[in-house]
């Protein structure tokens, strides 16, 4: 049974565009999925890459108009400026580590949620009546936001340096347990093809 590593992070625009695509890849090829958010700008300065307000302007322009479009292309609703973003990534991040472990819900709904809360609905997800919120639409016991912080905060740096091992630079990033390496959620198709065996 294939497995994949997937890092994230829950305020990643190109996370949120993946939808649901990853859990119906994994759904098709019977494969495990590890959900393992860390801190996307620890990561950028940690691989040589650059915080979205620190890059040059023609990057700047670039995301402004690739994101609409892939959104477009996707059919879902975005929104380039959201009302909270960037926001602290580490409670929501925290929730997910908690879920995971807790076990009985949906954790794709969850991050899912959690990234279109932010990105569609305007909400900040630093916010403990927003995550819990987002848990308990997940399926998940929203309590889970008030306990395990400690463990959170451990397995949240974990991610991130079992990300950087992994090859990880940015999100979403997938780790197949073949060593095969996706970045973006327009690598999706290749992930597929590569666990169908055709790439």
């Amino acid at each position: 049974m294939p497995h994949i590593d997937y890092y994230f992070s829950t305020i990643s625009p190109y996370a949120y565009l993946a939808g649901n695509r990853l859990e119906e890849i994994a759904a098709k090829h019977g494969a495990t999925i590890t959900y393992k958010p860390l801190d996307i700008m620890a990561l950028f300065a940690r691989t040589g890459g650059v915080a979205p307000k620190d890059r040059h302007p023609n990057r700047i322009a670039y995301r402004a108009q690739e994101l609409p479009r892939q959104a477009k292309k996707a059919g879902m609703p975005f929104n380039l400026q959201p009302a909270h973003w960037p926001t602290n990534m580490a409670p929501s991040s925290y929730a997910v580590i908690a879920a995971q472990k807790a076990g009985g819900g949906d954790l794709g709904k969850l991050c899912q949620g959690l990234m279109r809360a932010c990105w569609v609905e305007d909400k900040d997800i630093a916010q403990d009546d927003v995550i819990k919120a987002c848990l308990s639409e997940a399926g998940f016991d929203p309590s889970l936001a008030d306990s395990g912080l400690l463990v959170g905060a451990e397995i949240y740096e974990k991610n991130l340096e079992d990300g950087i091992a992994a090859g990880a630079f940015g999100a979403p990033f997938y780790v197949v347990d073949t060593g095969a390496a996706f970045w973006g959620q327009d690598r999706l198709e290749d992930l597929d093809m590569h666990l169908s065996g055709e790439l």
